[in-house]
């Protein structure tokens, strides 16, 4: 195998990729938590964590924290997912005990104290509020809570203004006791990194780690979505965001979705980019892409357009939905994506943090970790029948439409069909 793999006897799982080719390893400490199993009263909390890690712990302040990884010149930093949250750092290979042992300090001892608490959810509001004035961000928290609207996995990973503006303490240390076991932990290394030496290096900085199993969370169920959300707002640009469910992140067929997807919005070449900027002019920025989660995933269009184009714009998308449901296609277009595919993916894999998030990835959310060559082979494997299958199933899904821009839902309901 490419990688090694050691499972702790208190549950945490030790993942690497040796490079031997590189001065540097990037590690990776996983947590199986994300907005997705968060309760209501709860919204935001996974990511409001991620920051509190920061924030000192009993033997460290905060700023002493950043002090020690800019004194060995390394990168710091964490993101939260819908499904996960990773705390991370991109270091020279001699300073791996160094990097662990901090890491293992924050996640294990942060006091998650009330003062800090109360600075960072001003912090996070502000967050919130970014993203809201944002809209080509804002657009893709509309289009989640539009199509899972009964379920966790459609909330905004950052919460809203209301819950995280009564996070304390209490709730960060009830929170962390729930989900931060060593069941959920994942530890990723790639690069210069001898396994060995990590295993245990994590058995002695992870051991006040509380013990658990692996959190159980609500299945992401088929939605009953609703078709249509519209956020009226005064902008220059309406923001579009049209799609369906797609596939889950284990999926048999989620090659076929990625070159389906490549074909369609993935790229310059795309037949959506070619047709609504190229041939039409009517965007800037106009691309599909497809989210994969533990049990279900979507498929979803992005354009910015002009109010007076948008009507257009949607129906071209609609159009070439249509389009591809019923006609498939060419077999020409589906080689030229498998080798965009395949390059993009080898290109990629070049850096030793993507590689360490493939590992931590694939772990955390307990899926199937292939090699380089076993990905090309599954994208080599794709044919025009499966596409075909594919796209007769996921474009014959109901379909779900989110608007920002200067007009009501009465002025573009008709857009949904």
């Amino acid at each position: 195998m490419f990688y090694r793999s050691t499972r702790l006897e208190n549950g945490v799982t030790v993942l690497t990729e040796s490079i031997d080719s590189v001065r540097s390893v990037a590690l990776g400490i996983w947590f199986s938590v994300g907005s997705r199993d968060e309760t209501p009263a709860e919204a935001g909390m996974s990511h409001f964590m991620e920051h509190m890690m920061f924030k000192g712990t009993p033997t460290r302040t905060a700023a002493q924290v950043s002090e020690a990884f800019d004194g060995i010149g390394a990168e710091l930093n964490a993101f939260t997912s819908k499904e996960y949250t990773c705390y991370y750092s991109r270091m020279l290979d001699e300073h791996l005990p160094t990097a662990v042992e901090i890491l293992s300090d924050m996640v294990c001892r942060a006091t998650l104290a009330d003062e800090a608490c109360a600075k960072e959810r001003q912090v996070v509001i502000e967050e919130i509020a970014r993203m809201e004035d944002t809209p080509d961000d804002h657009i893709h928290e509309l289009f989640g809570r539009t199509l899972w609207p009964e379920h966790p996995i459609g909330l905004s990973i950052l919460g809203n203004r209301e819950t995280v503006g009564v996070f304390d303490h209490a709730a960060s240390i009830e929170f962390r006791r729930r989900h931060y076991l060593t069941g959920n932990c994942v530890v990723a290394a790639a690069g210069n990194v001898d396994h060995d030496l990590l295993v245990a290096l994590v058995e002695s900085h992870l051991a006040e780690l509380p013990a658990g199993p692996r959190s159980e969370r609500p299945a992401a169920h088929s939605p009953s979505a609703n078709r249509l959300n519209v956020f009226e707002k005064d902008t220059e640009q309406a923001h579009i965001c049209y799609g369906t469910t797609g596939l889950a992140a284990h999926h048999d067929d989620r090659f076929v979705l990625s070159v389906i997807n490549h074909i369609m919005g993935g790229g310059m070449s795309s037949r959506l980019f070619q047709e609504i900027r190229e041939k039409q002019g009517l965007v800037y920025s106009v691309y599909s892409f497809n989210a994969q989660y533990q049990d279900t995933g979507q498929f979803t269009v992005y354009a910015g357009t002009r109010p007076s184009n948008a009507a257009q714009v949607v129906a071209l998308i609609q159009e070439e939905f249509d389009r591809v449901r019923d006609e498939g296609l060419e077999p020409a277009e589906i080689e030229r994506a498998k080798e965009s595919i395949k390059g993009h993916l080898v290109l990629s894999l070049e850096s030793t943090r993507n590689r360490m998030t493939r590992l931590g990835r694939s772990a955390v959310t307990a899926g199937e970790l292939l090699s380089i060559d076993e990905i090309v082979a599954r994208v080599e494997a794709v044919d025009p029948q499966a596409v075909r299958r594919v796209t007769a199933d996921i474009l014959a899904r109901d379909r779900v439409l989110a608007m920002i821009g200067p007009f009501s839902t009465s002025e573009v309901e008709h857009l949904i069909t």
